[in-house]
């Protein structure tokens, strides 16, 4: 923890170039604290809010220390300790963490609801006439950010089992995801007929519990083990080639059952068949579609998932899988692994430090003259979308789903 070659790619530390801010300071100031050199206060606890969890120091790091588990833990003993309490704090986190992130039933039903006030006109009514104004600050700024629900959930889109029309080669198991299921279903939707054109019959249980990435992040390990207890019993290991992930903050979770449930033999059985999308296509020798998406070539870019990228380590294959499309003319993004801001719930949380990212990420496509970003998060997905409502971001999946489609 000494070299400081994290330093330069820590967006916090850049921003402020203080030593505290980067990994090298927060690991000092982790050591101090677990040798009784410095209090566990709320001073430790910002400075671990104003970290984005992106995990780029875990990629340069020559010493591979697990930054993910040491930040994951600073969290957890920070709730334990008890240093943020707050009424308001104690009920937003009661509302999404102990309720709507884990119970999915509950959580679609909110997002029916959520997607019944975009559409049927009462949100263009509540803002025309001055509603919206009449909000809590922080609502205000939170109110326009709000994901558009999809017309259909991934439940109303796939069946439980599908299978390949010619030889089955693989039997895979499909996560849906949570902002995935409700925001992103028909990447969802694509996912599975991507996998299914490449011989795999594809298991996509109709109500999935959340993988637990957001209780993780964010302190609340217990919560995270049962999550993970549930999707082991729902989706047992031994009877998949392959456990498939198309959200990359999701899946750099979903990898390390085994350190959440040390006991539990099954959950090494998970982490090692656990698979990105993009992994797992690359590894059974993906089909290269005969028929291009779109009637013209296009110009697209590739933003990195920071938990794609650093907490994965899935770089290349987004990438083959892209170049193996007709009619994409991929151009590299500058600083394509450098976080946008979104970073689970830090746009919310540190809405400055993440706009600031998100402007210098905005800058960069802008400048790729991309017609098309491709990303592979929903959060991503989301974050640069706010900033950029006319750029078109797509999965890599859906444009080689469309590819397979046009060859009907």
């Amino acid at each position: 923890m000494h070299c400081g070659m994290c330093l330069p790619t820590c967006p916090t530390y850049d921003a402020t170039l203080r030593e505290r801010h980067s990994p090298r300071g927060r690991i000092s100031l982790m050591r101090a604290i677990a040798e009784d050199e410095l209090p566990l206060d709320q001073a430790f606890a910002d400075e671990m809010d104003y970290c984005l969890g992106c995990l780029a120091c875990q990629s340069a790091c020559p010493a591979g220390v697990d930054y993910a588990e040491l930040f994951e833990t600073s969290r957890a003993e920070i709730e334990s300790a008890g240093i943020q309490k707050g009424v308001v704090r104690g009920f937003w986190r009661w509302l999404t963490l102990e309720q709507l992130f884990m119970k999915p039933r509950l959580l679609r039903f909110v997002g029916k609801g959520l997607r019944f006030y975009q559409v049927s006109g009462v949100e263009s009514l509540l803002r025309w006439i001055g509603l919206v104004k009449l909000l809590p600050k922080n609502f205000r700024r939170l109110e326009p950010q709000a994901p558009r629900m999809s017309v259909r959930f991934s439940n109303e889109l796939i069946e439980e089992v599908e299978s390949p029309v010619g030889e089955k080669k693989h039997r895979v198991a499909m996560l849906t995801g949570c902002v995935q299921d409700l925001a992103y279903a028909e990447i969802n939707r694509d996912t599975v007929d991507v996998l299914v054109a490449n011989g795999c019959e594809v298991h996509t249980p109709p109500v999935q519990p959340c993988c637990g990435s957001i209780h993780a992040h964010n302190g609340e390990e217990e919560m995270a083990r049962e999550n993970a207890r549930r999707l082991l019993d729902l989706l047992p290991p031994d009877s998949f080639d392959a456990i498939i992930s198309n959200a990359g903050g999701c899946g750099s979770h979903l990898r390390h059952f085994a350190k959440l449930l040390p006991n539990d033999e099954r959950a090494k059985e998970w982490d090692a068949k656990v698979r990105d999308v993009h992994e797992f296509l690359t590894e059974v020798k993906v089909r290269p579609p005969t028929e291009a998406p779109f009637e013209r070539e296009v110009k697209v870019t590739y933003h990195d998932s920071c938990h794609l990228a650093h907490g994965q380590k899935v770089v290349l294959q987004p990438r083959a899988v892209i170049d193996l499309i007709p009619g994409l003319m991929r151009v590299d993004l500058a600083e394509s692994d450098w976080c946008c801001g979104s970073a689970g719930v830090y746009s919310l949380t540190q809405p400055e430090q993440s706009g600031l990212l998100l402007e210098r990420k905005a800058g960069h496509i802008r400048t790729s003259q991309a017609e098309i970003l491709l990303t592979a998060n929903p959060g991503c997905h989301l974050q640069i979308q706010n900033a950029m409502p006319e750029l078109r971001i797509l999965h890599p999946v859906s444009l080689l789903a469309k590819a397979y489609r046009n060859e009907c």
